[in-house]
């Protein structure tokens, strides 16, 4: 939903990604710190109850972890292993940020609903990324879904960050909302990545038995 966003989204970055590569900082590097980052702040705040200041931070370094590309383009050090190694990263972040919310709700936070919810979300996450790369490794583009990880994220901050403040329901309706567009993503790549897969060999089936 958001990938139109992502040609204005490069070129602000990119004065940044020249200015951190003029520096010495490679793409890798961003990825490393920006991660860490988020892991760390995810479970020291989140399991603490201090949802807001805790969103705040890892939103920081979420940002910062989104210059990678920006540094890489400006250094010309795009690579696999880059590649490999931010995607590899990008599910550690992501699975600290709902590890720490569990740890809250079957903590002090005491709502099992919520932890079930977060535990479901984390899961469905993880489902929605291996769909897209198992299929791109099989051949079958999956670049479809209303929920990818970019919308994920902002939606699983925003209700952290709100629920924080004290915003009545906004965590709880966050998360359910999460849940569902997940699971609708997970059905939407499961039924793309079918059509791709099956659809040349039917129609070769059945142009044979003509």
């Amino acid at each position: 939903m958001l990938r139109i966003l992502r040609p204005t989204v490069a070129r602000l970055t990119r004065p940044v990604g020249q200015g951190l590569a003029r520096i010495g900082v490679t793409p890798n590097m961003v990825t490393v710190i920006g991660a860490v980052g988020v892991v760390a702040s995810s479970m020291y705040f989140y399991p603490r109850g201090e949802l807001y200041i805790g969103t705040i931070v890892v939103t920081v370094f979420v940002l910062f972890d989104m210059l990678d590309g920006a540094v890489a383009r400006s250094t010309g050090n795009d690579s696999k292993w880059g590649a490999f190694l931010d995607s590899t990263l990008d599910r550690l972040s992501d699975a600290a940020i709902f590890a720490g919310l569990l740890l809250w709700f079957t903590g002090g936070g005491k709502d099992p609903v919520l932890a079930g919810l977060t535990l479901f979300c984390m899961i469905a996450g993880f489902g929605v990324s291996y769909i897209k790369a198992r299929a791109e490794g099989l051949g079958a583009n999956c670049d479809v879904g209303i929920a990818e990880r970019t919308e994920r994220l902002i939606l699983v901050l925003l209700a952290a960050g709100l629920g924080g403040l004290g915003v009545p329901y906004a965590l709880a309706g966050g998360l359910w909302l999460l849940g569902v567009l997940s699971a609708v993503t997970i059905a939407q790549r499961l039924v793309e990545t079918r059509a791709r897969l099956t659809g040349p060999r039917r129609r070769a089936n059945d142009s044979n038995n003509v």
